[in-house]
C-alpha cells in the first residue's frame, strides 16, 4: 500500500477523517458519468451474478430432469447471487477506495476480476447444486446416490456445468477489471480535487 495521495501533498498533513470527508464531498464534483459508474457500476456486476444464477439453475434442472417449481427455485438463483456480488464489490473495493485504504491499481484489478469470478460466477453455481438436489430428491425426478457415493455423484454431475459455465466466469472476470479500473480512475481523480482542497485548507 502506498501512502495516500492527499497526505503527500503537503509537509503539513490533514487528519484522516478530514480526508476521507474531503473526498466524500468533492464526489459531487466528478464527472456524471464518473459519479453513475462508481454508484451503480456494482449492480451490473450484480446483474450479471444473478444472469448467471439462472443459467446454472437451468443446466441443474435439465441434467436432474427436475420440472417442477421452477418459480421457487429461479428466485434465490437471482436475488442472492445479485446481494452477495454487489455487497463483496462494495465491501472490497468501493468502501476502501472511498476511505483511502485501496490506493494500490493492482490490488484493485485482482479484487475486482475476483468479485466477478467468486461472487458472480461460482457462488451461483454452488448454490443452484444444491437447490437442484433438493428438488430432484423431493420429487424423485432422478436416481439418489447412496450415502457413500454423494460426493463423487455431486462432483460428477457438476464438472459438465462448469465447463459450459467456463464463458460466464471468463465474462465475470473481465466486467470485474473493467469496472474496479474504471472505479480507481475515477478515485484517482477525486484524489487529485481533493489533494487542490487540501491544500487550500492548509494555506488557510
Amino acid at each position: 500500500m502506498s501512502e495516500n495521495p492527499v497526505e503527500g501533498s503537503s509537509e503539513k498533513t490533514l487528519p484522516r477523517a478530514a480526508i476521507i470527508e474531503m473526498m466524500a464531498k468533492n464526489f459531487e464534483r466528478l464527472p456524471d458519468t464518473d459519479q453513475k459508474l462508481f454508484i451503480y457500476g456494482p449492480l451490473y456486476l450484480g446483474g450479471n451474478g444473478a444472469l448467471a444464477g439462472l443459467v446454472a439453475n437451468s443446466f441443474y434442472r435439465r441434467a436432474l430432469n427436475v420440472r417442477q417449481a421452477p418459480f421457487t427455485s429461479s428466485l434465490p438463483m437471482a436475488v442472492l447471487p445479485f446481494l452477495t456480488t454487489v455487497a463483496l464489490y462494495n465491501a472490497t473495493v468501493s468502501k476502501p477506495l472511498m476511505s483511502g485504504d485501496l490506493n494500490c491499481p493492482t490490488c484493485a484489478l485482482m479484487r475486482g476480476a475476483l468479485v466477478g469470478v467468486v461472487g458472480g460466477g461460482l457462488y451461483p453455481i454452488l448454490l443452484a447444486l444444491p437447490v437442484n438436489i433438493g428438488l430432484a430428491s423431493r420429487y424423485n425426478t432422478t436416481p439418489m446416490p447412496e450415502k457413500g457415493n454423494v460426493l463423487r455423484y455431486w462432483v460428477d454431475l457438476s464438472r459438465p456445468i462448469l465447463r459450459k459455465m467456463r464463458a460466464v466466469l471468463l465474462l465475470q472476470a473481465f466486467f470485474g477489471i473493467f469496472l474496479s479500473s474504471r472505479h480507481f480512475e475515477t478515485y484517482t481523480k477525486l484524489a487529485q480535487i481533493t489533494v487542490g482542497s487540501g491544500a487550500e485548507e492548509l494555506k488557510e
